[in-house]
């Protein structure tokens, strides 16, 4: 009885182990290389399998999916023989799995290697400022470099991302030292301009203030004769009528009184006319004059 089930446990085992040499299932985006006898037979793609047992074998398994590599820090010359320390992310995917299999002993080892000869290459065609400027096109650079000369490898190289530039501390000092400096230009720059745009503004506004005063005072003193040739002309046409002397001669006795009253008032000394105790006589003689000077004008239209 004990050495029946043992010989169906042993049965169990060489049955898992004829299965597990037979039944292959390779999972979504994986893919098995198989060798037959030592020589490559096949590519398993994802799906379920059957093998040879004891002749056929899984000798490589690749993932299909795009991973990242990480290129360790390298020293690199720039053009103007400044050395930084450079590293970045290497993103590839695995095209052809044959080729991957047997193209290189140590694909990863071997991109990385390809991806820090090919970025020194690169680096050492620009100066350090370039270097700064130019991360898009060192990264576009080193990926096609990289894409090509992998080729072989059944590899596509996708993308190369540069992580991290770092100077020599004197290199550091120094650009600081030209940013401070730019910084303070930029400051200096931006004051003088709104200094000179306040003067350009304060005399534009001095300007157009003068224009509107002297405009002011031109409509002033348009408007002030205009007003007082309508007097004029109010006076005169009022003159003309019927009984306009009479009505000057009464203008001219209040502005006589009023003008002696104000000298009585203001004034310590006043001088007064021989007949200034006539007053009839002095609005007289005063309406005479007009009278004679309206006639002149009168008589030259």
């Amino acid at each position: 009885m004990d050495f029946t089930l043992y010989l169906i446990g042993a049965a169990a085992v060489i049955g898992a182990i004829m299965v597990s040499k037979i039944v292959r299932v390779v999972p979504q985006n994986e893919a098995f290389i198989v060798e037959r006898l030592g020589k490559y037979a096949s590519t398993l793609e994802a799906g379920f399998h059957i093998l040879v047992p004891f002749i056929d074998r899984v000798a490589y398994k690749h993932s299909l999916k795009e991973f990242a590599i990480d290129v360790p820090s390298q020293q690199a010359i720039t053009k103007d023989n400044v050395s930084l320390g450079i590293d970045g992310v290497l993103y590839l995917r695995i095209m052809d799995p044959r080729s991957a299999s047997y193209g290189v002993e140590n694909l990863q080892f071997a991109i990385t290697q390809l991806a820090q000869t090919t970025m020194r290459a690169e680096i050492g065609k620009l100066s350090l400022d370039e270097t700064f400027e130019s991360r898009d096109n060192i990264n576009a650079e080193v990926t096609r470099a990289i894409d090509e000369a992998s080729n072989s490898w059944g590899t596509k190289v996708l993308r190369y991302e540069v992580k991290d530039i770092s100077p020599p501390r004197t290199i550091l000092e120094e650009m600081e030292k030209q940013m401070s400096a730019e910084r303070e230009r930029r400051v200096a720059v931006t004051t003088s301009e709104g200094y000179r745009t306040a003067q350009i503004n304060q005399a534009d506004g001095d300007k157009q203030a003068l224009i509107l005063r002297a405009q002011g005072n031109a409509e002033a003193v348009e408007i002030e004769a205009r007003a007082r040739a309508e007097a004029i002309r109010t006076i005169s046409e009022a003159i003309s009528e019927k009984g306009g002397s009479t009505a000057v001669a009464q203008q001219l006795s209040e502005q006589y009184i009023a003008a002696f009253e104000k000298l009585a008032r203001e004034g310590t000394v006043a001088l007064i006319p021989t007949d200034g105790g006539d007053v009839a006589s002095v609005v007289g003689k005063a309406f005479t004059a007009f009278d004679t000077l309206k006639n002149k004008v009168d008589k030259t239209g």
